[in-house]
């Protein structure tokens, strides 16, 4: 029988589901106490592997690597995510800022789907590793970069500078297709986070909105430019002189492989082309000094962490030593290019370098070290505060000390000297330290500015390189020496670019690096020229300057300049300051010349 109307059983009304919770202080305080234990302890695991495949290269140490690359990226998304939940919610700055830097901690995220994470670890190991072990044949000989870049220093030779360096090149067709989807997957993953794409993540990183950092960093450029612009007009005359107008003419842009390095990004290995005509020859060689006096790779390591120690800083720890890779292995690949790790966050601070005994090292070095006295100094900072102010920190805190230790006055202070030369000297010193430095400031901008338009979808990559050789001539005023193969892929032969190391840090390091000279120089009473000015031995200096160190990223980097520097801001004068008799020899120089290109 159909039952009737009364008794027929009444469809249950679906209950409303209950709104999800909004997220609290206390949830939000709570995940990042367990976020920053989850990080320290899948850091440490993922440096000691990654330091495996650093310095022993192998099918094995790859895939490790690229297995925790992948876990890592994945945690670090997925806690990203959860982050961007107490977006709305009010909680103390403290952990306002910690949310903040979760979500600013990925260079390269991968978006949150199955098998992300892997092929983009996959990726980056595989670009990395072609990158260490590139090799390319010279006349019967196989290079590796070390060769190549030693014969682009040395040689004089427009034929063997040509090949050299479109050689060294031909490693970086390979990676155009990995570079292309890592693009797309990083850039997946960045809006993922809430940012229009990974260029827009990475300029965010810097306490002030993306598009207000990329117009503070044309600002402190239109501050160096003339200076680049001079110092470009004499060096142009001064290879026009050597090679001749077939090479080198005496307008226009710089044949870029005629400048003793590969990626033109220093050109102080041509100091002997360029040279003053007169008393331009140095009264010593830093290369034949150490030498002499029978330094060695770990001595050389040794005299480094002297200057740091002499500061009033603690000395390294004995496990840096027994652990640091400091020469070249006989019996391995490892990745060559100078870095220094903290694998523990704490004191297993190490250098890897394939040390050789010469000036360049030496500067090295001093740089090196400053990443781990740096990274010692914020070690009890809580875990998203273990960095710098901001990346442009990390950098500059070891390029200023190297200001100091590439005096005559330190080498004089260390006993490599007898005396310090005269004023006669100031505008070869002054010259040779614009070659690296003054020179590397447009280089440190356009390779950000290419990647910037290259995530934003400006740069396709069929227009890679060309878009690539366009802005080195835009802001080097540089040219190939030939012209480039159809497939070529020039970025990929710098090893940021298939590395996805953010490279703006390296511009920012450069200006600040003398903006703490100033500052310390006047702390520490000094009234000569800012370029002869070593702090060596100043331990008040020294108080402050670790004062700076230990905040990490605790702080908006402003106020971390400000406790060392007395300063809110960027300020690219005192570039100026520390150039200005160099400035006024050169404009004298350039007086007859068509400067510009």
């Amino acid at each position: 029988t159909t039952p009737s109307a009364s008794t027929a059983p009444t469809p249950a009304t679906p209950a409303t589901p209950a709104a999800p919770a909004a997220p609290t202080a206390a949830e939000a305080n709570a995940f990042i106490a367990d976020t920053e234990k989850q990080l320290a302890e899948m850091s440490e695991y993922a440096s000691r592997v990654s330091w495996v495949r650093n310095t022993y290269i192998t099918f094995d140490t790859m895939w490790l690597e690229s297995d925790v690359n992948a876990k890592y990226t994945e945690m670090g998304v997925k806690l990203a995510k959860e982050a961007a939940r107490f977006n709305d919610v009010d909680v103390d700055p403290v952990v306002r800022r910690k949310l903040n830097l979760l979500k600013l901690g990925l260079v390269a995220p991968a978006p949150d789907k199955p098998g992300a994470a892997d092929e983009l670890a996959q990726i980056t190991t595989r670009m990395d590793s072609t990158y260490a072990t590139g090799k390319f044949q010279y006349q019967g000989k196989t290079l590796t970069l070390n060769d190549a870049e030693d014969i682009l220093a040395s040689s004089r030779d427009p034929n063997t500078t040509k090949a050299v360096y479109e050689g060294w090149r031909t490693i970086s067709p390979v990676m155009k297709p990995d570079y292309a989807r890592m693009v797309e997957i990083t850039n997946e993953g960045s809006r993922d986070l809430g940012y229009k794409d990974t260029g827009a993540l990475w300029r965010s990183g810097y306490d002030m909105d993306a598009d207000a950092f990329a117009a503070e960093t044309d600002r402190l450029w239109a501050q160096v430019e003339p200076f680049y612009r001079n110092l470009h007009c004499y060096v142009r005359a001064r290879l026009n002189e050597k090679y001749g107008d077939k090479v080198q003419p005496r307008t226009g842009p710089i044949r870029a492989d005629l400048l003793g390095n590969m990626w033109s990004q220093q050109w102080g290995n041509i100091y002997d082309v360029v040279a003053p005509k007169q008393g331009g020859k140095s009264a010593y060689s830093l290369d034949n000094l150490l030498v002499k006096a029978k330094y060695d790779p770990v001595k050389m390591v040794k005299t480094g962490e002297g200057f740091y120690t002499s500061l009033g800083l603690a000395p390294l720890p004995q496990t840096f030593w027994e652990r640091s890779q400091i020469t070249r292995p006989r019996d391995r690949e490892v990745v060559c290019h100078a870095s220094a790790w903290n694998l523990d966050n704490k004191d297993d601070v190490r250098i890897k370098m394939c040390t050789k005994v010469n000036a360049e090292d030496f500067a090295t070095i001093h740089h090196e070290l400053g990443h781990n006295f740096y990274q010692r100094a914020y070690k009890d900072q809580p875990f998203l505060f273990k960095n710098g102010a901001n990346d442009g920190f990390h950098e500059a805190i070891g390029d200023f000390i190297g200001l100091s230790a590439t005096t005559p006055e330190y080498l004089v202070q260390i006993g490599l000297l007898d005396k310090a030369p005269g004023t006669s000297e100031d505008i070869p010193f002054l010259l040779k330290t614009a070659l690296d430095k003054i020179a590397f400031l447009p280089f440190g901008l356009m390779v950000d500015r290419w990647r910037w338009g290259v995530f934003d979808g400006e740069i396709t990559p069929d227009n890679y390189n060309p878009a690539w050789n366009a802005m080195m001539l835009k802001y080097q005023g540089l040219v190939p020496p030939g012209p480039r193969p159809a497939d070529a892929f020039d970025p990929g032969a710098k090893y940021h670019v298939p590395g996805n190391v953010p490279y703006t840090r390296y511009f920012l390091s450069h200006i600040y690096q003398f903006q703490f000279q100033r500052a310390a120089c006047k702390q520490a009473g000094w009234t000569g020229p800012l370029h002869r000015c070593s702090i060596y031995g100043n331990k008040e200096v020294g108080a402050r300057f670790n004062a700076m160190m230990e905040m990490g990223q605790s702080q908006p980097w402003q106020d971390a300049m400000a406790a060392f520097t007395g300063e809110h801001g960027n300020d690219a004068s005192a570039v100026a300051d520390y150039f200005a008799p160099l400035n006024v020899w050169l404009t004298e120089q350039n007086k007859n010349e068509k400067c510009g290109w």
